[in-house]
């Protein structure tokens, strides 16, 4: 059975615990200082707590402030384009496409599922992307084909996280990097999922929504995703460690608020000298209704059909800084 654990503080106090959520939070008997922590000794200790719920001594969610269940340090790798309909909308064709969009976030970018988004002053293109996180359990070190049967060992558990970007700095730019990774541009959980060996076929079962003050901007199947995560995480294994208590962003569905030029205006603008260019892509995107502004408040969810995997509720305002 699926194991919800949270990380959390109590209201008033800097000390931060992990517990179980099964309605109320039972808190670990164990602290842990960081998420690679709690996954090297905890988890045992959290699935025998979570078979036999103690009758007493939960604690209520609203009695405590939770926590991103990922931390620093890790690293934060991304797959870009990776749902067929998004491919479509970013000017891919997915049947055509045969390389994994591949980047990372800086690990600072990470916050909690409640906590303010900031924009920062010299951004008005900000966008959004709700993405299943899978945490990494098990250190690779060498290149090595990961298959279906073998995701039990590498995957520890799946969360949310919302792929928070800044467009007018990520592409005229060209930085993935520092478009991506300003600070509370990685809200992540609130539940950090353990899944048993058994329940692995939910990967590609979960259904992603994101709203943004009440209206539905995307929502799709994990199904469609088109690199699953046992390919992606074998070619990761080419190019980089993966360590416990990393965490792979899976990509995201359509419904993004960046759209992508015709092919007509993107002609044109590659006819203008790249001051011109860029200017007219902003000035174009900025008429876009969807770029997130201060006020707005976004809600993530991603859940199965029975139930039986729910990673709770995020929740996050936009603050302009």
């Amino acid at each position: 059975m699926a194991c919800k654990v949270v990380r959390y503080n109590k209201k008033g106090s800097d000390k931060v615990y992990w517990g179980v959520l099964d309605g109320l939070i039972y808190p670990l008997k164990d602290q842990y200082d960081s998420t690679e922590d709690f996954l090297r000794s905890g988890r045992s200790q959290a699935f025998a707590l979570a078979a036999k719920v103690p009758d007493k001594g939960g604690i209520a969610p609203a009695e405590v402030e939770l926590l991103s269940p990922v931390t620093a340090p890790c690293q934060v790798l991304c797959q870009g384009a990776n749902y067929r309909q998004h491919m479509i909308d970013s000017g891919m064709n997915p049947d055509e496409k045969k390389f994994n969009m591949i980047f990372n976030k800086s690990a600072g970018s990470i916050t909690g599922p409640y906590n303010d988004v900031v924009r920062p002053a010299h951004v008005s293109l900000l966008d959004y992307e709700v993405e299943l996180g899978l945490v990494i359990g098990s250190d690779i070190h060498t290149p090595r084909h990961i298959g279906e049967g073998d995701l039990p060992e590498i995957i520890a558990g799946i969360v949310i996280g919302n792929d928070v970007s800044a467009r007018d700095v990520q592409v005229p730019e060209m930085q993935f990097f520092k478009g991506k990774s300003y600070r509370t541009f990685c809200p992540v959980g609130p539940v950090l999922c353990l899944l048993d060996a058994d329940e692995f076929h939910y990967l590609e079962k979960l259904e992603l929504k994101l709203a943004v003050n009440g209206q539905l901007r995307q929502r799709e199947s994990s199904g469609d995703m088109v690199f699953k995560p046992a390919a992606t995480l074998s070619e990761l294994s080419q190019i980089a460690h993966l360590n416990v208590g990393d965490l792979v962003l899976t990509g995201t569905p359509s419904g993004c608020a960046l759209s992508i030029p015709s092919p007509l205006v993107a002609k044109i603008g590659g006819l203008l000298p790249e001051a011109a260019k860029w200017k007219m892509f902003k000035k174009m995107q900025a008429k876009k209704p969807n770029y997130l502004q201060p006020g707005d408040v976004m809600e993530l969810s991603i859940c199965s059909a029975d139930g039986a995997i729910d990673l709770g509720v995020q929740r996050n305002k936009i603050v302009q800084a």
